[in-house]
């Protein structure tokens, strides 16, 4: 018996221990986060006056841990403007330039980053972290020569107000970033570009489609590609707004659209728990993000949202505006979704190339056989790049809307409420 009670008092410090050390391990972590982030500030801190156009770069400064074989990364703080009020603010960035000799003008691509969080160090160009999922292609695209500009969009590791999921403040972004690209020493930039994003970032690409070429006529936007965007808010949001996914999305939402939309109120849809954890979960950066709204969800059975959204005028309103139109035919667009994805479910896709392809937008659709939400961006690259070489090379489209999804689009049900 004393042996017994030997081992179970043995494996119970074991465990206290194991306990102590991943909690150490992470708390050392998030110090070390914070130190790197503090030294990063001064960088990311306008002028008290933003003067200059929109895409002027404030400053920049090499970031070799962001380069790629054929490619160096320089860290770009630049003019954009918001979207509401039309006066200038920041946004931060990263720009690779191909490391060999330019032949001609350089081509330019933008990238548009998926949802990462809204705290300061969740910024793709603030943490290296952020080249795991799109490396690969950053040097195929190296190796065509292109420039790769990568926005972290205004408000994300630069001054708020926050934005996400907006599509004019996303696009305005994205075009600057182009501009600012172009602006750097070497850089060598031609006028013809494109546009790639992936999850929220697709949303980016395909809202950029839509408004760029009004909003920047001097240059020439060749195709929006788009890895699982979230392209049909309506059908996501009616499969997700009681799942785990509300915790991560829906805190990001609430606490940068009412800035857009005055009449929003959180409280008409979203739970007095989630209300409570909002601006805290917001600043979350994606990984904590979706462990904090598993244990809500899964453990603790608490929902993010009371209420379906679209059962309520104002965010049924908003979320309808925010929702990407179908395209023009002249304006080509590339779709990679996964059929396994857990985020922006196969079907919303589906119901999108649907809608798209019956109004006539030149679309191509790629299904990716067994690929999640996560994964998307990086294994629709390589399909991304060629794509793209055919666009710059001014060759004609050959869009799909003939061949038939593999999974079936979206239907509401009975208990949705109506599509606004």
């Amino acid at each position: 018996m004393r042996a017994l009670k030997v081992i179970l008092v043995g494996l119970l410090s074991l465990a206290v221990l194991a306990v102590l050390v991943v909690g150490g391990l992470y708390f050392f972590q998030r110090w070390q986060t914070d130190e790197q982030q503090a030294k990063l500030d001064a960088f990311y801190t306008p002028p008290a006056e933003i003067t200059g156009e929109e895409g002027d770069v404030i400053r920049s400064e090499p970031a070799p841990d962001w380069d790629v074989p054929g490619a160096t990364a320089t860290r770009i703080l630049y003019v954009t403007r918001d979207a509401n009020t039309d006066v200038k603010r920041v946004a931060g960035g990263t720009v690779w330039i191909p490391t060999k000799a330019a032949e001609g003008d350089r081509k330019v691509v933008a990238w548009a980053h998926p949802t990462v969080g809204l705290g300061d160090s969740c910024a793709p160009s603030r943490t290296p972290k952020s080249l795991k999922l799109t490396n690969a292609w950053i040097q195929q695209m190296a190796a065509e020569g292109w420039i790769v500009t990568a926005t972290d969009y205004s408000g994300l590791g630069t001054p708020e107000p926050f934005t996400y999921l907006e599509g004019e403040q996303e696009t305005t972004d994205v075009v600057n970033s182009v501009r600012a690209a172009a602006a750097l020493p070497d850089a060598r930039a031609g006028t013809q570009w494109g546009v790639y994003g992936h999850s929220q970032g697709g949303h980016s690409a395909l809202w950029t489609a839509i408004l760029a070429p009004a909003m920047a006529p001097d240059l020439e936007l060749v195709g929006a590609a788009a890895a699982a965007p979230a392209s049909d808010l309506y059908a996501t949001i009616n499969q997700q707004w009681d799942q785990t996914l509300s915790w991560v999305i829906g805190p990001e939402v609430v606490v940068s659209w009412p800035d857009t939309y005055p009449d929003l109120e959180a409280s008409d849809v979203v739970s007095d728990t989630g209300l409570g954890a909002t601006e805290s979960q917001a600043q979350d950066c994606l990984t904590d993000a979706g462990l904090f709204g598993l244990a809500r969800q899964e453990v603790l059975k608490e929902t993010y949202f009371k209420v379906n959204p679209y059962t309520n005028a104002e965010w049924a309103a908003a979320l309808k505006d925010q929702t990407p139109k179908p395209t023009k035919p002249s304006m080509p667009i590339f779709v990679g979704q996964g059929t396994e994805d857990e985020v922006v479910l196969a079907n919303s896709t589906a119901a999108m190339q649907e809608q798209w392809c019956k109004v006539g937008s030149d679309l191509t659709v790629e299904w990716l056989g067994g690929v999640n939400h996560q994964n998307a961006g990086l294994t629709a690259g390589p399909a991304v790049v060629d794509w793209l070489a055919d666009r710059f090379a001014g060759k004609p489209t050959a869009p799909n809307c003939s061949q038939k999804p593999p999974v079936a689009p979206y239907e509401p049900t009975a208990n949705d409420p109506p599509q606004p």
